[in-house]
Order: C-alpha cells, then sequence, then structure tokens
C-alpha cells in the first residue's frame, strides 16, 4: 500500500515539474520575443512608426463606476501617448458585458477629461480578454499598427499576441 502511494507522489510530482517547466519555458519565449517592443512614452513618440491608434486595455472599475487604479493609469498614459502624438486616435477596449458595468464608457470619460476630443475616441465594448482585443481591433477596427497600453505584467502577453496577429499567425 505505501509502495502505491510513494509511486502515486512521484507521478504527482513529475507531472508538476512537467507542467512548471512547460510553463516557464513559454514565459521566456514570450518574453524573449517580445521585449524589444516595449517603450517608454517619450522613446514612444520618437519611433519611426506610423500607428494607427494607441490601444488602451480595460481593467476593473469600481462598484460605482469609477476607474480602478491600474484602469486610471493605463488611461492616462494612453492620453499621455496622444498628446505626444503617437497616435491620432484611442482605442478603448474592455468589458461591458453587463448592463451595470462599463469599462469602456468609464475609460472614456476620463480620457475626455483629460482633454481628449471625443471624436478621437473609439470603444471596443467587446474586448473582454485580451485576444479578442487584439482580434477586434484588426477585424473590426482595422488596426494595422498600434501603440498598447497596460501594465508591465501584462504587457509581454499582449505584445505577444498582437505579434501573432501582425504575422498571420493567429488562431
Amino acid at each position: 500500500m505505501f509502495r502505491l502511494i510513494g509511486t502515486l507522489i512521484k507521478v504527482v510530482l513529475g507531472v508538476a515539474f512537467v507542467a512548471a517547466l512547460g510553463i516557464l519555458i513559454i514565459n521566456v519565449v514570450m518574453v524573449s520575443s517580445t521585449e524589444d517592443r516595449i517603450l517608454t512614452p517619450v522613446k514612444a513618440a520618437t519611433v519611426d512608426f506610423e500607428a494607427d491608434c494607441i490601444i488602451v486595455l480595460g481593467c476593473s472599475v469600481k462598484p460605482d463606476g469609477t476607474p480602478s487604479d491600474m484602469l486610471r493609469d493605463r488611461v492616462e498614459k494612453g492620453v499621455e501617448l496622444y498628446f505626444l502624438g503617437v497616435a491620432p486616435k484611442l482605442l478603448m477596449s474592455g468589458d461591458n458585458s453587463d448592463v451595470h458595468y462599463n469599462e469602456v464608457a468609464c475609460m472614456k470619460e476620463l480620457a475626455i477629461d483629460l482633454g481628449v476630443p471625443s471624436e478621437d475616441i473609439f470603444t471596443d465594448h467587446a474586448g473582454l480578454s485580451t485576444y479578442e482585443t487584439m482580434y477586434r481591433a484588426r477585424e473590426i477596427f482595422g488596426v494595422h499598427k498600434a501603440f498598447i497600453v497596460t501594465q508591465n505584467y501584462h504587457l509581454y502577453r499582449s505584445l505577444f499576441i498582437a505579434k501573432a496577429f501582425e504575422e498571420g499567425k493567429q488562431a
């Protein structure tokens, strides 16, 4: 009986090790293939790259409808890029799957409060995931070149997905 339990523990640990190794390898590939695309706002303003827009990825909204700190940070960074002349339009993408929850309306309102003209802000109310946002940016909004705004922890995955669409490798 103890031999069976010992074998089972070894198998479970072996599977966990292989899974962890797989995740580590995927992360290393994702980071190494996108890290050269991460720019500061000042650097973004100086690159020779004609972007269609700045995609600002959604994040949570507080119960009172105001932006979370992370969402506020993303919108402010997108607006900063807009005023640096990085791109002529903002594409706000986020969750609006419930009548009482609307990330993109909150994002647009904040950007307007920060001085961006309403006509320069497009909203994607069906950006429920990074993949859907990148897909819809390309297929629905006709975006071929863009700057993406999100937090650092999320940026590598966002750029990896965007790069796959750019190269025609999307699923």
